[in-house]
């Protein structure tokens, strides 16, 4: 899900606009996961109201937003998910939601597809014990896999996403295996940021010298899934896809083939999006440059008492991307031959892990060109995070000597 920054006009580079927000209707869900950025559960005791809900689809609109994904928590236990989308469609706005499926029923499914909800993102991390370990639900694996099944009945585009950490690195094969023999036709992989639970299980989260091969993986599933497609007579667009998300890879051997759509233009990351074409929203109202963003030092206003479009437009937490420099860049990247294009990746991945953006260790050019040096870096963490929605901790970046192959 997202907006595909190739789908965007020159007016739109000229004149950025929100064409992609990403709004939490409600912190209630029926997970707890263990690794969950912003430490759902229970519904925030300040979550906006009815009108303030209605009015802000109107402004999304009036922003230039072209489509919108709903979250949680979950979305669905919000009792005004229906009105809130049909609000948004009557404006023309395409309305996606990303789900852990618990409750995606197949009645559920038919009334949000009646409301106008067209495409929905099920989360799947891992085989059966790994995801159920991470949801830290039993029975959450099979509810996930239930509404994939429940969400293309009704005729929704479904697509999948998963987290990758050390739990989910080993089945990474096996998961992919899962979701194409379930119909998902789209399967995003996602890095695990040390951000809200997720900070609070350093042994979860890999080392940066561990991406590669989290590249080459997937690269390998991709490359395997076009060969089954050539040999069946699938067309390109119906084959299995394997997409990296925005916080995983960069300018390594398998960037064009895990961030290209089949058939299309070559591509490679192009830079942060935040406060460029996307924008979040939280369930309090608060608004960021984008829903990943950790909250403290990113508030750009909240629609309860914000004018939307001015924030967008004036705001310095809503244009770091817009406004910053090369200048920002220190430790490796500041050197990197990429670093005029990349600006150390994803903003909210590096400023979680080492304190501030400019410097992002989970970088797949970077450990395989210190592999070379003969060098490899690990995370130390130093600073655990204080125990809020969407906090973060800190870590320190420690390189060391590649371990002896003999």
């Amino acid at each position: 899900m997202g907006v595909d920054p190739r789908t965007q006009t020159a007016a739109d580079k000229a004149n950025p606009k929100p064409i992609y927000a990403v709004w939490e209707l409600t912190m209630r869900c029926d997970h707890a996961c263990a690794h969950c950025g912003s430490r759902a559960g229970a519904p925030r005791p300040d979550e906006v109201d009815d009108e303030t809900l209605l009015s802000t689809a109107d402004a999304l609109a009036a922003a230039g937003t072209r489509e919108v994904t709903l979250i949680g928590g979950e979305a669905y236990l919000h009792p005004r998910v229906f009105d809130v989308t049909r609000r948004l469609r009557s404006h023309g706005i395409r309305v996606s939601l990303q789900t852990g499926g618990m409750g995606l029923t197949p009645r559920m499914a038919a009334k949000l597809v009646d409301a106008g909800v067209r495409s929905v993102g099920v989360s799947i991390d891992g085989t059966e014990a790994t995801h159920d370990t991470l949801r830290d639900r039993p029975g959450s694996h099979a509810a996930g896999m239930r509404a994939i099944a429940n969400a293309r009945v009704a005729g929704m585009h479904v697509t999948s996403n998963s987290q990758v950490n050390r739990l989910t690195e080993p089945v990474l094969v096996e998961t992919a295996a899962l979701l194409e023999a379930a119909g998902v036709q789209i399967w995003r992989a996602q890095l695990t940021v040390p951000m809200g639970r997720a900070a609070d299980r350093p042994d979860w989260i890999l080392e940066p010298w561990q991406i590669p091969g989290v590249m080459d993986t997937l690269g390998a599933i991709q490359l395997d899934a076009a060969r089954r497609a050539h040999a069946e007579g699938i067309p390109v667009e119906r084959m299995f896809s394997v997409m990296a998300g925005n916080n995983l890879g960069y300018f390594g051997p398998n960037e064009f083939i895990l961030r290209s759509r089949p058939g299309g233009n070559a591509v490679t990351w192009r830079g942060c999006n935040a406060g460029k074409s996307v924008l979040g929203i939280e369930s309090d109202g608060t608004i960021k440059a984008c829903p990943s963003l950790p909250t403290a030092p990113y508030v750009g206003g909240n629609v309860r008492d914000t004018d939307l479009m001015q924030a967008w437009a004036e705001h310095p937490a809503l244009r770091f991307v817009r406004d910053r420099t090369t200048e920002e860049l220190w430790g490796f990247c500041a050197t990197c031959d990429y670093a005029e294009r990349c600006r150390a990746g994803c903003s909210f991945t590096a400023h979680c892990t080492v304190g501030r953006r400019g410097n992002n260790p989970f970088c797949d050019h970077r450990a395989r060109t210190l592999a070379r040096r003969g060098v490899r870096e690990r995370l130390e963490r130093v600073e655990a995070a204080p125990g809020a929605p969407y906090d973060f901790g800190r870590f320190r970046i420690v390189e060391e000597p590649l371990p002896s192959q003999g």
